[in-house]
């Protein structure tokens, strides 16, 4: 029997199609839907589970390149929700961008993972490295 940490069996193929340079969004609970962009709704309510919460349950099983969160997070947010995006992502840089652009990237991906998140502009695009 195949084991893994993530149960999920859609979230758990989408993780392993994650290859070099593809794009994985991990969204909000407010986040827009995307028609052309594969979406697992893994949210149960408010704040369960939270973008932080996939990102631990994938911690050390997958290879980041690059990633990507809006500018506007800091107006909405303190260090230590941040700290905790970095803790999470290895202490890699995150790159900030306006929210429209950052938005410019979500067709770019192969899948985006809705959570019950309500952590403002806490919505993040993860590259494989």
């Amino acid at each position: 029997m195949y084991q893994s940490k993530i149960l999920n069996p859609e979230l758990a193929a989408l993780l392993a199609r994650f290859r070099h340079t593809n794009y994985i969004v991990i969204s909000d609970l407010g986040f827009p839907f995307w028609p052309e962009v594969p979406t697992i709704d893994i949210s149960l309510t408010a704040d369960i589970p939270t973008v932080r919460d996939v990102l631990r349950a994938t911690e050390g099983r997958l290879s980041i390149g690059n990633a990507w969160m809006a500018e506007e997070f800091w107006q909405h947010n303190d260090d230590t929700v941040a700290g905790e995006y970095k803790q999470l992502l290895g202490g890699m840089n995150i790159t900030y961008e306006p929210h429209v652009e950052f938005k410019k990237r979500v067709p770019l991906s192969i899948g985006l993972i809705r959570t019950g998140d309500s952590t403002p502009y806490g919505n993040i695009i993860l590259e494989s490295a």
